[in-house]
């Protein structure tokens, strides 16, 4: 038996939102609804979605921060937004904060479904064509990821936790780039507070540790948004 596809519904009417999401349980969705941007994000933080659909205007906090916030722990999740405001301003800026579709309200509930279906099945193209990614050239370390072994030059490998290696492909993703401490913490930690963030940090000691034979490798904390690991080998 074929799994329902997963929706975050985001929407802040009493009515419309019960309304759309029984509808799209008639379709063979499994939807889970949120009233509030805030409830959004958590819903969004502690399970697994194939599409998001989110309201602009609403409480505590708007689609469009809500939707750059998702963009930050997951980059490939299909977002449409569904909203009653038609200005080219909010249009443009709906899909600068990572929506891939943007339906005005009233909308035609089977052009809805037709960008839903649209959506989840070229996400589901892209996942298939990707293999996972595991193993990496760290300056003149070389790192599996599945074997959790960082080896540099002829030595013998070290064994890392899972949490270091984790840790150490996140960066390794984002090599010379910026891996945003929230993506971190919420992947590997499933949460972001005082207490994860200061154990992601332990944890980033201890890969400097192991990275400190190479003076080409270093992890730069970038203040108040994450860190970058730099491999001065491919700049």
């Amino acid at each position: 038996m074929e799994t329902k596809k997963r929706i975050l519904l985001v929407e802040d009417d009493p009515n419309f939102g019960p309304m759309l999401r029984d509808f799209l349980k008639l379709n063979n969705y499994d939807v889970v609804l949120a009233t509030n941007g805030i409830e959004g994000l958590e819903k969004f933080k502690n399970n697994e979605f194939d599409l998001i659909l989110l309201d602009v205007m609403m409480p505590y906090k708007d689609g469009f921060t809500l939707a750059s916030e998702i963009r930050k722990y997951n980059e490939d999740v299909p977002i449409i937004f569904i909203t009653a405001r038609t200005m080219k301003e909010d249009v443009i800026k709906g899909y600068q904060s990572g929506a891939d579709d943007y339906i005005t309200k009233p909308f035609d509930s089977e052009v809805l479904l037709y960008k839903i279906n649209s959506l989840i099945s070229r996400g589901a193209k892209i996942t298939e064509k990707k293999p996972e990614q595991t193993t990496y050239q760290i300056g003149d370390f070389h790192f599996d990821s599945k074997l959790r072994l960082l080896k540099y030059k002829d030595e013998d490998p070290q064994k890392l936790s899972p949490k270091e290696a984790k840790l150490l492909k996140l960066l390794a993703e984002h090599k010379n780039d910026l891996m945003l401490r929230e993506k971190a913490l919420t992947q590997i930690w499933m949460d972001d507070n005082y207490f994860t963030s200061r154990s992601m940090d332990v944890y980033i000691a201890k890969l400097r540790k192991y990275l400190s034979k190479d003076p080409k490798v270093a992890i730069v904390n970038i203040h108040g948004e994450g860190f970058r690991l730099v491999d001065e080998a491919e700049n």
